[in-house]
């Protein structure tokens, strides 16, 4: 957008700036948003307009922009997300105009869902699924298969935002590809919407990146203490991961010890609970150690709302 500064640079001198500046008065006061802002003032005389021509250029431009916006990213006005905003007050007899930046409902928007985005930490998720917004009707709609499950989760959300933390998690399980990590996204987004903090964490890889977090034990604390003390943890795809002695007894096993009863803790998994045990029951250190299976079991199955997902395998379909 082109200055008023810079207009004015490019006109002749003389007796010709003075007819443009005449000209460029005259526009600006036949232009239905200073007209309608005289309305709104009627102190505002035409001598005051021209010894603040800036700024009225600046509020005429800046509005004509917001009408054709081409959105947030493209915005031409100097502050961009922001238009000027004029009023008036006599003092001592004199006019004077005042202008002021205001947030467009764009900027706000945006700000707004960046705070959003703030409550939630994730580790090995793709950004794409949590950032993407959804209605519960696309959701309800994109696979009608698994629209029992979508309707626990919804319901969920309700109970959640009506009575605060509930004590039970959810724990998703189903075939590859049926859009368990997609609802537990939407999950927490909506919930972070409502207020409340949350974790997604994908085990596979943060199970392989435990060992390296062996060596740093100031890291390691800070990432078990966060997952401890969020308001809504999601281990995505557990039992998918290579599980090892240490990372099921000390990491897992206190994260969980210390959410059971205090904060609800969420689950998407290939296996059903027995199955799971299963898995956990067995590794390639030790070999079978059914007790420390059921250990692990008893601080999940007590705390969690089943939910089969259903549906078919959306992975690769365009």
């Amino acid at each position: 957008m082109e200055s008023l500064g810079d207009m004015l640079k490019s006109w002749p001198a003389g007796k010709a700036i003075t007819e443009q500046a005449d000209r460029k008065l005259r526009e600006m006061l036949a232009n239905p948003l200073v007209q309608k802002l005289r309305d709104k003032y009627p102190e505002l005389d035409e001598h005051t307009i021209k010894i603040n021509m800036s700024r009225v250029y600046e509020y005429v431009n800046e509005h004509q922009s917001c009408s054709n916006c081409p959105g947030l990213d493209l915005c031409p006005n100097d502050f961009a997300g922001h238009y000027t905003m004029l009023s008036c007050e006599s003092v001592n007899g004199y006019t004077q105009l005042h202008d002021r930046k205001v947030s467009c409902k764009k900027f706000i928007a945006r700000q707004k869902e960046q705070h959003i985005r703030s409550r939630i930490r994730s580790f090995y998720i793709d950004e794409k699924a949590l950032q993407r917004g959804y209605s519960s009707d696309e959701i309800l709609t994109n696979d009608l298969e698994r629209s029992k499950a979508v309707g626990q989760v919804l319901r969920y959300i309700d109970r959640t935002k009506e009575h605060g933390l509930q004590e039970e998690g959810l724990y998703l399980a189903g075939r590859f590809g049926t859009g368990k990590t997609f609802l537990m996204c939407y999950f927490l987004h909506e919930m972070a919407k409502a207020g409340y903090s949350g974790v997604i964490v994908y085990m596979p890889d943060f199970v392989e990146d435990l060992k390296s977090l062996m060596h740093e034990p100031g890291k390691l604390k800070e990432t078990v203490e966060m997952m401890k003390e969020t308001d809504l943890l999601i281990f995505d795809d557990i039992g998918a991961e290579n599980l090892n002695p240490w990372v099921r007894d000390h990491v897992l096993g206190a994260i969980l010890n210390y959410r059971m009863q205090r904060r609800p803790t969420f689950y998407t998994s290939n296996y059903e609970l027995d199955a799971l045990e299963r898995h956990f029951s067995f590794t390639s250190k030790d070999g079978d150690e059914l007790h420390k299976g059921q250990r692990i079991m008893d601080r999940i199955k007590p705390y969690v709302e089943v939910v089969m997902v259903t549906g078919e395998n959306k992975r690769g379909r365009k």
